[in-house]
């Protein structure tokens, strides 16, 4: 396995480690401040990442605890339980609240007008309403998006690298979270401009993942694209399971499926993000309002390859591929 970027450099480089408030102690509280965090997903889904963002945190001089208090409330795929936990963060006053995906963002929104909340995750944070725009966000919302709909392209194009062929694809997604539905349509618009034909699938749960994958069986797909969205993550080994047994070769979006046998990822680098997150919950904690922070977009993606996968699909990995892999799986 190659790994051309450690995680410690990775979280160093989110942080920014010239801005002088990379060592400053955190301003002087009567008591810690209170962060929640709203997750739509089970804790187990994202565990790392907000250790990433717990990690900021620390780098930036608060001790939990002492200095911050965190809470985290995870709805486990459930958009019901979603709601009911926003209004309950809500209910709970905390200082900021920290979601991730566009569902969550809204659901944090709709609860409240007035409490700062930092957005992480949602594809485009314009088109689904959270802001005005980016450079000014307005409001009670700021964030970081992993840009899903320009690389849309991206996958397309690695797609056509590998299968220099491919007219059909199918994306693999949460149909109910409008973010998730914008890349599609904008997956679809750059498929068509190249003559691919595209439809979409629900894979949210093991029932659709099995009706996504028979589907297929009639007239394979020449390729497939996996959302970000980590509603399917708890599916992940059966969709690379399915991928391999139609042996139709597959683009993830996050690097948890090649780590269990997927071919490709590409995609924003996901710890990155989450580091990054802890400065704009810092300057949140400071006294900036979140209508004056830029909701940034990612500008670190990382693509890991599993050459094994490859082989077992019978897919010849193109060497200019292969240079551009952050990280091979052998």
């Amino acid at each position: 396995m190659k790994r051309r970027d450690g995680l410690l450099s990775l979280v160093a480089l989110a942080l920014g480690l010239a801005s002088p408030r990379a060592f400053a102690q955190p301003k002087p509280r009567a008591a810690p401040a209170r962060v929640a965090i709203l997750d739509d997903a089970n804790e187990a889904t994202r565990e790392r990442l907000w250790a990433a963002l717990r990690g900021g945190l620390r780098h930036l001089g608060y001790v939990e605890g002492r200095d911050v208090l965190i809470a985290a409330h995870f709805a486990g795929g459930d958009p019901d339980r979603l709601r009911t936990l926003a209004a309950e963060t809500v209910a709970e006053r905390p200082d900021v609240v920290v979601t991730v995906t566009t569902t969550a963002a809204l659901a944090a929104r709709q609860a409240t007008s007035t409490i700062p909340i930092v957005a992480l995750g949602p594809a485009d944070p314009v088109k689904s309403g959270l802001v005005a725009s980016l450079a000014r966000p307005g409001g009670n919302l700021t964030g970081l998006s992993p840009n899903q709909g320009e690389i849309a392209g991206k996958w397309l194009d690695l797609l056509r690298e590998l299968v220099p062929g491919a007219k059909s694809l199918v994306y693999l997604t949460d149909t109910s979270n409008p973010g998730e539905m914008l890349v599609y349509r904008d997956l679809e618009r750059k498929a068509r401009a190249m003559g691919m034909a595209t439809r979409v699938a629900d894979a949210t749960t093991p029932q659709g993942v099995d009706r996504a994958f028979s589907s297929m069986q009639p007239a394979r797909p020449d390729g497939l694209v996996v959302a970000t969205t980590a509603a399917l993550l708890t599916q992940k080994r059966e969709i690379v399971d399915g991928a391999r047994r139609l042996r139709v070769p597959a683009i993830y979006a996050r690097q948890e499926y090649p780590e269990v046998g997927g071919l490709v990822s590409y995609g924003a680098d996901s710890l990155a993000l989450f580091a990054r997150a802890a400065d704009y919950v810092d300057r949140i904690l400071r006294g900036t309002p979140p209508s004056e922070l830029p909701f940034e977009t990612a500008s670190t993606f990382r693509m890991v390859l599993n050459l094994a996968a490859a082989r077992g699909i019978g897919i010849a990995v193109p060497q200019a591929v292969r240079v551009r892999a952050d990280e091979v799986i052998e």
